[in-house]
């Protein structure tokens, strides 16, 4: 039984800049992991190819060394593998496929499908029909050619694109390099190996996105995956099984925070999250003084525990109880200066007063801390 590895959208050479140069690093590193995954999953699962359908760089502009990089991370795998330009690397008259065959890097068993038209796997019996964008964007269907493409008896006719599929995904992605929705039906083939959305999809029982193999992004659809595609024959329905290959977990928060219970079951999802998680939170609403102290502990305890935490506190506010203020023993000038500083919360200058409050919490803290020493 026929079977190949597809996917899809790896994105090579991206560059992660609003992280910590650390945790950037490592959401790089990453990426080619991910394709020694791709690797050994192809082997352990007996692939007859691995077919890459698009953007297997993020650039043209991608330096050598990364080129380089990406070929080395495919030699677990000594089969035929399948790689098509997306709209992040198309095929241009001089671009990063280009410089990759001058540097002598592509392996003997990667194919590079630079043109359409089929590349024909004759050991696997495999049609690859392939559609590659020599252009950023397109407005007519590339895919529409494969009806036309003729293939040996026998052989599987398998679909390589890059593109959206019309109709049929959210409506902000992308209209352009445009697909038809019945393309596998038209086009008589046994499956249509998608790339361009980065999660995880079924069009139909032949048509699938594959997703990228390791996330990028804070979008909850299905990422970090590749399928593993099986034909018994040609015209039979394919069995497509979904294998997961990310690292890394991305959680994007938005919480907004009115009692103290909201603080504790947001910590609490906190603290469900594994190690390899890249959380970004953003926080609105209020917090007591307390409360304040307590979220403080608790981001620090998560910062050093996942590959990364962002939190956007700018939104949320200070609100000391009477029981804040007695416990900072702030009575006198400096409980009325608590008490401006309260106030101003609501004015202007919300971000620079709430800041001040806490910096006048804290202070009073360690003066009370050191007191009772």
């Amino acid at each position: 039984m026929p079977k190949f590895l597809h996917t899809a959208d790896w994105q090579m050479g991206r560059a992660f800049t609003r992280f910590e140069t650390e945790d950037g690093a490592a959401l790089v590193e990453a990426r080619f992991e991910a394709i020694e995954t791709l690797a050994r999953l192809a082997s352990e699962h007996q692939c007859d190819a691995v077919l890459v359908a698009g953007d297997v760089f993020d650039a043209q502009t991608v330096s050598d060394r990364t080129i380089r990089r990406v070929f080395n991370a495919t030699k677990d795998f000594t089969g035929p593998w399948v790689m098509l330009p997306g709209n992040h690397d198309a095929a241009l008259a001089e671009s990063v496929w280009t410089r990759a065959q001058r540097l002598g890097a592509v392996p003997e068993n990667v194919h590079l499908a630079l043109q359409p038209g089929v590349i024909n796997l004759e050991t696997e019996q495999l049609s690859v029909l392939c559609a590659p964008l020599t252009q950023r964007h397109t407005y007519g269907d590339l895919t529409e050619p494969f009806s036309g493409y003729e293939t040996p008896e026998g052989f599987l006719r398998i679909g390589l694109a890059h593109g959206s599929v019309q109709g049929l995904l959210p409506d902000e992605i992308d209209s352009t390099n445009p697909i038809a929705p019945d393309r596998a039906q038209a086009s008589r083939l046994d499956y249509l190996a998608l790339g361009d959305w980065h999660g995880t999809k079924q069009i139909d029982e032949r048509t699938w996105y594959s997703g990228t193999p390791e996330p990028e992004r804070f979008r909850n659809n299905e990422v970090g995956n590749a399928l593993i595609v099986e034909v018994s024959e040609p015209g039979a329905t394919p069995s497509v099984t979904r294998l997961p290959t990310g690292r890394y977990q991305w959680h994007q928060f938005r919480e907004t925070l009115a009692v103290h219970s909201d603080l504790e079951q947001l910590l609490e999802r906190l603290n469900d999250l594994p190690e390899s998680a890249v959380v970004d939170l953003r926080l609105d609403g209020s917090v007591t003084l307390a409360g304040e102290e307590t979220l403080l502990k608790a981001l620090s305890v998560a910062e050093a525990r996942f590959r990364s935490l962002r939190c956007e506190r700018s939104g949320l506010q200070l609100a000391p109880t009477d029981e804040d203020i007695a416990a900072l023993k702030a009575d006198g000038y400096v409980g009325e200066v608590v008490e401006s500083l309260r106030e101003k919360q609501e004015g202007a200058q919300d971000e620079v007063a709430r800041d001040a409050l806490a910096i006048l919490a804290g202070l009073l803290r360690e003066l009370e801390q050191e007191a009772a020493q």
